[in-house]
C-alpha cells in the first residue's frame, strides 16, 4: 500500500505537504486530491502545507483572503495547466421582464455596488452621453458651454464646481443627487468623477457636491452617470439603493452568461511579514478595489495570472507597497480602474533598494475609471519595470517618481488615447532630488498619440504626447539605448532638465521636432513655486554618504540660475540616430537654453536631404544646421542616412555599413526587447487585443 501511496504521490508531482482544493471539495476533506477541500480559506487554516494546489473552476470569495507572516514559504498554484477564477463578488440571478429591454433583479443584499459584469465584460453604469462602441475614445461625451478661455490663463476665485452645459443637453432626472460627473476638467491631464449637488435648468448649470482637480471650462468633455431616466441602451444597467433593485438592459441573451457584481474591494491582501509567496496561474476578477495587494512583504511572488476587470476610480490590478524582492511576473492585466501595476517600497533618503519588479507582463486597456491610470506606476527607490507589453490606455506607459529605478526592455505602444502632454515614460522633479539615478534603457515606444482640442473647440489625435518626457526639473536620469518612434510632438522632451544623459537612442519621426528642450528662467512661475520644495528636497539628502556619488549633486538649487539667466544645465546628447522625413518637422526645438551647458554632439541625422531645422532665429531654412554647428554644437555629429535594415517595416536594426558605427553607436539590443517566454507566463505567444492600432480614434469636434 506505501509503494501504491508513494507512486501516486511521484506521478502527480505533488507531495505529502500539499493540499488541494476544487470547486466541489469539501472543508470538511482532509485536502487531498482524491478529497479536495472547497475555499482557499479553508485551505489557509491547515497548518503544514508548502503547496496548495487549486483545481479548475470559480470560486466566489466571501471576503477577501487576507495572509500574513503566519502564511510564509507557502505556493498557491493551478493545478497543472487548470483554470482556477477566483471572483471578488457574486452571481445575479432572479431577472424578470421590467420595461422594454430592461430586466430587474434582486440585488445583492447590503451591498452598494458601482460596477456590473456580463459575460464576462464591463457593463456601463446607465449614462448621457450612451457609450460609443464604434469610437470609444472619441464619441459619447457631451461637452460644456460657456465663454472660451485659453487653457493656460488662470481666472482667480474661478469654481471648480460648476459645469455649465447646452440648452441641447438638458434632462429631466427625478433624483439629480444621485447622478456623478464624469469629467476632464480644464488641462485634459486626466478626469474627476464627482456627485451632483444640484441642477438649475433656468441658468444651465450643475453643481457639483465636490471640487474638481481644477475649474471645468468650455469645451470640456463630460457625461454624467447613475441616473435611472439614463438606462437606454443595451449594456447599461442602474442600481436603486433605496429598494436595492437591479436593472439591466443586458446586450445579449442571459441564458448561459452570468451577470456578478463586486462585494468587496481587494481579492487578495498579502501584510506585512509575508515572506516566499507565491499566486501561480490564477484568474483574479470582479472587484471594486485594488485586485491584488503586497505590503511590507519580502520575495513574494504573483505569477503567470490574469488579472482583468477590476478596479474603480481607485483601484489597480497589483499594488506592491513596501517590502523586499517582491514581483508581479508573466500576468496579463487588462481593464483594471486605474493603474495595472503600482510599485513602491525602498529608502530614498539612504538610497537603499527595494527590489520590487513588474517583469514580462502583458498590461493593456487600463484606466477605465482614473484617466491617470498608467500601465506601471513606478515608485520609491531601487525597482524595476522590464519586458513589459503596454498599450491602449489613457495616459502613459510606464509613470515613475523615485531614484535608481530601472525601466528596461519595455514595449510600448498607442498609449496616451485620452489625453494630452503626456508620454510613453514620464517623470517630474520639482523637489530637485526627483527621478535621480534613474535608467531608461533598451525600450521600445512607438505611436504615442495623444488627444486634446484646440482654441475653438476642435477635437483632435495625435496632440502633445513625447516618447519620453523628462518633466519639470527631471535631473539625472539617463536615456539609452531605446528606440522611439511617431510620437506626436517630439521623441524626447526635457522640460528644464538638468544632468540627464540621452545617448545610443534612436529617434524617429517625430511629428513637430524630434528633440525639445523648454528650459526656464528665474522669474518663470514654476521655478518660483517650486524652489522652497526644490531647496527642502535637495537638503534632505545633500549629507546623505550614498548621495555624494549621484551626478552633479554639489549644486544647491540656489546656485542653479547660470549668468544669461537660464537655468537648464548638464544635459548630454549624445552617439543618437535622429531619422524622420516630415519636410515641416524640425530636428530641435528650444527655448531658454545655454549652450555653453548643454552638449549636443556626436549625432547621426537624417531628413531625407532636406533642410535640417534647429530652431536658430533670424537664420535661412538652409543655413540652421550650420549656425547650429557654429554656435558649438554638434560639432562631430553627421548627416547621413542610418541605413536601417527595413524602416518601413520597423525594423531598426542597422546594416553594417551604416555610418553610426563611426561615432560609436552601440546596437540596440533589439531581440531581447518585450515579454518573453517563461513557464511564469500566463499565455505564449501573446495574442494582442485589439485596440487603437486596430481601431484608430476618431475625433468628435465640439458641436
Amino acid at each position: 500500500m506505501k509503494l501504491i501511496v508513494l507512486s501516486l504521490i511521484l506521478a502527480s508531482g505533488t507531495y505529502a505537504a500539499d493540499l488541494f482544493v476544487a470547486p466541489n471539495g469539501n472543508d470538511d476533506n482532509p485536502g487531498t486530491f482524491t478529497q479536495p477541500l472547497k475555499t482557499l480559506e479553508a485551505a489557509r487554516k491547515l497548518p503544514g502545507a508548502k503547496t496548495i494546489f487549486v483545481r479548475g473552476g470559480l470560486y466566489e470569495l466571501e471576503r477577501t483572503l487576507k495572509l500574513d507572516a503566519k502564511d510564509s514559504g507557502v505556493t498557491w498554484r493551478a493545478y497543472k495547466n487548470e483554470k482556477p477564477v477566483i471572483i471578488g463578488g457574486r452571481q445575479i440571478t432572479g431577472f424578470v421582464p421590467h420595461k422594454g429591454d430592461i430586466l430587474k433583479a434582486p440585488a445583492i443584499k447590503g451591498v452598494y455596488f458601482r460596477q456590473l459584469f456580463f459575460d464576462g465584460k464591463r457593463m456601463h453604469l446607465a449614462r448621457y452621453p450612451n457609450f460609443d462602441e464604434r469610437n470609444p475614445y472619441g464619441g459619447g461625451w457631451a461637452y460644456a458651454d460657456g465663454k472660451p478661455v485659453p487653457m493656460y490663463k488662470d481666472i482667480p476665485g474661478e469654481s471648480k464646481r460648476t459645469l455649465q452645459f447646452k440648452p441641447t443637453d438638458a434632462r429631466q432626472w427625478s433624483r439629480p443627487d444621485e447622478g456623478e460627473v464624469f469629467v476632464f476638467p480644464r488641462y485634459n491631464w486626466w478626469n474627476n468623477i464627482v456627485r451632483i449637488k444640484s441642477v438649475d435648468p433656468a441658468a444651465h448649470t450643475v453643481t457639483l457636491a465636490g471640487d474638481c482637480s481644477y475649474a471645468i471650462r468650455t469645451f470640456d468633455r463630460y457625461y454624467v452617470r447613475n441616473l435611472f431616466e439614463e438606462l437606454d441602451a443595451p449594456g447599461e444597467w442602474y442600481l436603486d439603493k433605496q429598494d436595492c433593485t437591479l436593472y439591466f438592459w443586458p446586450p445579449a441573451s442571459l441564458a448561459g452568461k452570468p451577470v456578478y457584481a463586486p462585494t468587496m474591494r481587494t481579492i487578495l491582501d498579502i501584510g506585512p511579514g509575508a515572506k516566499d509567496v507565491t499566486f501561480r496561474g490564477f484568474t483574479f476578477e470582479c472587484c471594486e478595489g485594488t485586485a491584488i495587494t503586497l505590503k511590507d512583504t519580502t520575495n513574494c511572488l504573483i505569477a503567470a495570472s490574469t488579472i482583468r476587470n477590476v478596479g474603480d476610480y481607485h483601484g489597480s490590478g497589483v499594488t506592491i507597497n513596501g517590502g523586499f524582492k517582491n514581483g508581479v511576473v508573466g500576468c496579463d492585466i487588462h481593464d483594471t480602474g486605474s493603474h495595472g501595476v503600482s510599485l513602491s517600497g525602498g529608502d530614498r533618503i539612504k538610497l537603499t533598494p527595494a527590489e520590487n519588479f513588474a517583469d514580462n507582463n502583458y498590461i493593456h486597456h487600463i484606466g477605465v475609471f482614473h484617466k491617470h491610470g498608467v500601465g506601471v506606476h513606478l515608485g520609491g527607490c531601487g525597482n524595476r519595470a522590464s519586458h513589459n507589453l503596454i498599450h491602449d490606455g489613457p495616459r502613459m506607459g510606464i509613470q515613475f517618481a523615485g531614484n535608481n529605478l530601472l525601466i528596461e526592455y519595455n514595449h510600448i505602444r498607442h498609449m496616451n488615447l485620452e489625453t494630452e502632454d503626456t508620454g510613453a515614460v514620464y517623470t517630474g522633479g520639482r523637489d530637485w532630488i526627483g527621478s535621480r539615478g534613474t535608467v531608461i534603457r533598451y525600450n521600445y515606444f512607438h505611436d504615442m498619440l495623444g488627444y486634446g482640442h484646440d482654441d475653438k473647440g476642435v477635437w483632435h489625435s495625435p496632440h502633445f504626447a513625447w516618447g519620453v518626457y523628462l518633466d519639470d526639473n527631471t535631473g539625472g536620469v539617463d536615456v539609452i539605448g531605446n528606440i522611439v518612434a511617431r510620437c506626436s510632438r517630439a521623441s524626447i522632451h526635457l522640460h528644464n532638465g538638468r544632468d540627464n544623459l540621452v545617448e545610443n537612442n534612436i529617434f524617429i519621426e517625430g511629428r513637430l521636432q524630434q528633440i525639445e528642450y523648454s528650459g526656464w528662467t528665474p522669474t518663470h512661475r514654476h521655478w518660483t513655486n517650486h524652489l522652497p520644495t526644490m531647496i527642502k528636497g535637495y537638503e534632505s539628502v545633500a549629507g546623505q554618504p550614498a548621495w555624494q556619488h549621484m551626478r552633479n549633486m554639489n549644486l544647491h538649487p540656489t546656485n542653479a540660475v547660470l549668468p544669461d539667466a537660464t537655468i537648464m544645465s548638464g544635459n548630454v546628447l549624445t552617439r543618437n540616430i535622429v531619422c524622420y522625413q516630415n519636410p515641416k518637422a524640425k530636428l530641435y526645438a528650444w527655448r531658454n537654453l545655454s549652450f555653453a551647458h548643454n552638449r549636443f554632439d556626436s549625432n547621426l541625422v537624417w531628413h531625407a536631404d532636406q533642410p535640417l531645422l534647429t530652431g536658430m532665429k533670424n537664420t535661412p531654412t538652409n543655413e540652421q544646421w550650420s549656425a547650429w554647428q557654429k554656435v558649438g554644437n554638434d560639432q562631430h555629429s553627421l548627416v547621413a542616412d542610418p541605413l536601417f535594415v527595413n524602416p518601413d517595416k520597423d525594423d531598426y536594426r542597422l546594416r553594417r555599413n551604416s555610418p553610426a558605427f563611426k561615432l560609436g553607436f552601440k546596437p540596440i539590443p533589439i531581440e531581447k526587447i518585450g515579454p518573453y517566454p517563461n513557464e511564469l507566463r500566463a499565455t505564449w505567444p501573446i495574442v494582442e487585443a485589439e485596440g487603437a492600432r486596430e481601431h484608430p480614434l476618431v475625433s468628435e469636434p465640439h458641436q
